[in-house]
């Protein structure tokens, strides 16, 4: 059977960096053995949908680069790939399972359930199960006869159904990650498969739809490997074992110093959304988007967390990801989630990135300025001079303003540093000798410099600093040679004469 998976997450608010990372893997997957990819929305758990959650996870997938073949966005032949849409098709397998006896009806109330886990916590139990054992003393189909059964439904009396999990069994499985995993059922409850109120709980819902559309690999994060035993009984309930898809559950992603899961809760220390989200409680965190990572540095940072290709090679295009990708080289252990190598890989790709591409966020930068006066020309020569020296796109204008704006103060660190009355004298004269060049480029604009540093008895290193003060009032940015070329002959005298009558 060729290669199907799904990614499912659920609209219960912002996509985490963590759910960005699972689609990530399950896409290179697919990609890698010319498989279908899946976008699935559960939402069984309607009590906790948030108005927005599913745009924004689209919108965050598209940004990343993320496509799906099928899904709820798109269509395909197993639709409708929303879970709230699918209700009636739960209850026809809900039915089957209490068909067959591998499930039964429930009716107790919250008070029989309260009421039974006080006794058995006073008896010394320390977690109460609804299990093999205690449903022998609560209200449902293996206890009640058949007649009490019907009146029951017949009346609407509220129920749920749950599965009817074996005592004491072994079950095991096989993770393409972690090897074979094994539990004893006495520590699986009777779950709840279908609610009160006709919805289906994850758990009856995710193994229906991954037999239906005939998922053949189940990618998801470790947070669920608990959930597996159970899944496993229900796909032998079904009769459905030999259709079993293969585990693979991934690795925790660490805060960056290493100890605890990344959480939502830490979103306002760290990035952790790939866009902007605002919470219910109007909280709102800023994305990676937002900051200026560019998705596909993002991509690749994400890739490898977790996941390593067998060789030292790191930047990878996502083409290369796909080469690479196999489940057999995901770890086991949690990985830091390191902001700084994140920034790294952005800084790597933004160097990498044509001068051309950079354009249009730019100009748009630049007209959320109000500068609008200069060409694409002049634009594209400050992107070529500033992109090597910062870690952001977003950053060309606030570490180049000076190529647009005359600077009207002096960060006074750098005068103090590197400023004293003396320089005016040689300052006025290179403002004279430059004022009679004519072809104005770096080599003579330097050359000038240097014949009048050799006049003077002086090194046109020592020179450099004051230069750069003058022309941009900041201490960092290209060479000044390279500055005074670009913003031109008339602006760099222009700035030598204010800084020659603001300068002490």
């Amino acid at each position: 059977m060729s290669v199907r998976v799904r990614f499912a997450p659920s609209p219960t608010g912002g996509l985490h960096i963590g759910g960005v990372r699972t689609a990530l893997y399950n896409y290179l997957f697919a990609r890698k053995h010319n498989g279908t990819f899946i976008l699935r929305i559960e939402d069984t758990d309607q009590t906790r949908f948030v108005e927005g959650a599913e745009e924004y996870i689209l919108n965050s997938l598209a940004w990343c680069g993320i496509t799906f073949d099928e899904g709820v966005f798109n269509g395909g032949p197993h639709a409708p790939y929303r879970q709230s849409e699918r209700k009636d098709i739960y209850r026809i397998y809900a039915q089957k399972l209490i068909e067959t006896g591998a499930a039964y009806y429930a009716f107790d109330t919250p008070e029989d359930l309260d009421e039974m886990r006080t006794r058995l916590e006073a008896s010394g139990v320390k977690s109460p199960q609804y299990n093999s054992v205690t449903r022998m003393a609560m209200k449902n189909s293996i206890t009640m006869s058949g007649s009490e059964v019907e009146e029951k439904i017949a009346s609407g009396f509220p129920h749920v159904i749950r599965l009817k999990v074996p005592r004491k069994e072994e079950i095991r499985f096989y993770d393409e990650v972690r090897g074979w995993v094994s539990i004893n059922s006495s520590q699986v409850d009777d779950k709840v498969l279908m609610k009160s109120d006709g919805m289906p709980t994850y758990h009856m819902a995710n193994v229906v739809d991954d037999y239906l559309m005939q998922i053949t690999h189940v990618i998801r994060g470790e947070e669920w490997l608990s959930s597996t035993p159970l899944h496993v009984l229900l796909y032998r309930a079904f009769g459905w074992e030999e259709q079993r898809p293969k585990f693979a559950h991934l690795p925790l992603i660490l805060k960056p110093e290493g100890t605890g899961k990344l959480s939502k809760r830490d979103g306002d220390k760290f990035p952790q959304f790939p866009l902007e989200w605002t919470d219910a409680e109007g909280k709102t965190f800023k994305g990676f988007r937002e900051l200026g990572y560019l998705p596909e540095a993002l991509i690749n940072f994400l890739a490898l967390l977790g996941w390593n290709p067998g060789h030292d090679e790191e930047v990878m295009d996502i083409n290369r990801l796909i080469e690479a990708f196999s489940i057999e080289r995901i770890g086991k252990s949690g990985t830091k989630f390191d902001l700084q190598k994140a920034t790294w890989f952005n800084e790597v790709y933004l160097r990498n990135k044509p001068d051309t591409e950079l354009l249009p966020e730019f100009n748009e930068t630049l007209k959320k300025a109000g500068i609008f006066s200069f060409p694409e020309a002049y634009l594209i020569k400050v992107i070529s001079l500033l992109k090597d020296r910062i870690s952001f796109e977003n950053e060309l204008f606030s570490f180049g303003k000076y190529f647009f704006i005359t600077p009207e103060e002096y960060d006074a660190e750098m005068v103090a540093k590197h400023w004293n009355p003396d320089h005016k004298g040689w300052l006025k004269q290179y403002h004279d000798v430059l004022d009679q060049v004519t072809d104005w480029n770096t080599e003579e604009i330097e050359n000038t410099l240097k014949k009048l540093a050799e006049t003077l008895g002086m090194k046109s290193g020592k020179m450099m600093p004051v230069l750069r003060l003058v022309f941009t009032g900041v201490s960092f940015g290209p060479a000044a040679i390279q500055i005074a070329e670009t913003i031109g002959k008339p602006e760099t005298l222009k700035r030598i004469t204010q800084a020659l009558n603001r300068l002490p």
